[in-house]
């Protein structure tokens, strides 16, 4: 599959790529939930390792027959 994110870079929720999973309070609602990518805590400050926001589009798939991936 091909993969959306860098893999060696840490994306913070503002950055404009991660627009593409939602917004910055959806990211923060699902952290909240314990839903959604993985994420690292640094301090104060949220980041995403882009492996984990890959794995993460790769497990959302799901196939025209209804069944996941």
């Amino acid at each position: 599959m091909t993969k959306v994110f860098d893999d060696d870079r840490i994306y913070f929720p503002e950055d404009p790529e991660l627009r593409v999973l939602g917004t910055v309070e959806k990211l923060a609602q699902w952290r909240h939930r314990n839903r959604g990518p993985a994420f690292i805590r640094i301090g104060r400050r949220i980041g995403y390792h882009g492996t984990d926001l890959n794995a993460y589009l790769t497990a959302q798939r799901v196939l025209p027959d209804g069944e996941a991936a």
